[in-house]
């Protein structure tokens, strides 16, 4: 058949896109969302506690359990580096070379040293973490960590899935900033700004919420309360 350059055009279907799939985040999230909607009307307690092995104390509701990991804003070294000094016997070509390589082994240890003193962000290793109406444990042989929201000095979601707060250590540590990479962190943000922190700026905004979550929720049939 010839070309006609006037022949009409099919008139082709634009669809919308399809929404993002549905995650196991989101599923974190949207039980979030319930825990958080039941402690803003009073109704935390009728909970059913989520089995953990944290050690409880009397009036405290276990809310999630899962895998996380820690990370540390601290410094590796404190400066300091073993100097070596070389004392050196033969030719002078031999002497020179030895006293140069000490030099720069001397000096590649130093910077290494003044590098190892700068904070940054050391991980932790895994653990197992428990989030209560009161606090936060992430369970670990080296370094356990017991959050207790009216005990914390600052509280933020910086990602996702990491919850970032400060605190005094109780064992003489010093004031402590720390990460936990985990599903749960909107979570613990949620309740620890609402037990310690009502007037956070994320808190107050939702922010601490992804700003389509509840239309994503709408789009599977998902019920969703608000909290924001």
């Amino acid at each position: 058949m010839d070309y006609n350059p006037y022949a009409v055009k099919p008139i082709t279907e634009v669809r919308p896109p399809a929404p993002p799939a549905w995650t196991t985040f989101d599923d974190h999230l949207l039980y979030t969302v319930r825990v958080v909607h039941d402690l803003m009307h009073g109704r935390l307690s009728g909970r059913r506690p989520v089995p953990s092995t944290a050690r409880l104390v009397p009036g405290e509701l276990p809310l999630a359990v899962g895998p996380a990991s820690r990370s540390t804003w601290r410094a590796v070294g404190n400066g300091t580096y073993r100097h070596n000094s070389v004392v050196a016997f033969g030719g002078p070509a031999f002497v020179v070379g030895s006293m140069v390589g000490s030099a720069l082994g001397n000096a590649a240890r130093r910077n290494r040293a003044a590098a190892d003193a700068q904070p940054r962000w050391v991980a932790d290793g895994p653990g197992e973490l428990t989030v209560t109406n009161r606090r936060a444990y992430f369970g670990q042989t080296a370094r356990p960590l017991d959050l207790n929201w009216s005990g914390l000095q600052s509280v933020d979601l910086v990602g996702p899935d990491v919850f970032r707060c400060s605190f005094q250590d109780a064992n003489g540590g010093g004031y402590c900033t720390v990460q936990l990479h985990s599903m749960w962190a909107s979570l613990m943000f949620a309740l620890a700004a609402h037990v310690a922190f009502p007037a956070h700026p994320r808190l107050l905004s939702g922010g601490w919420l992804p700003p389509d979550f509840e239309a994503r929720c709408a789009a599977v049939g998902a019920d969703c309360p608000s909290v924001r």
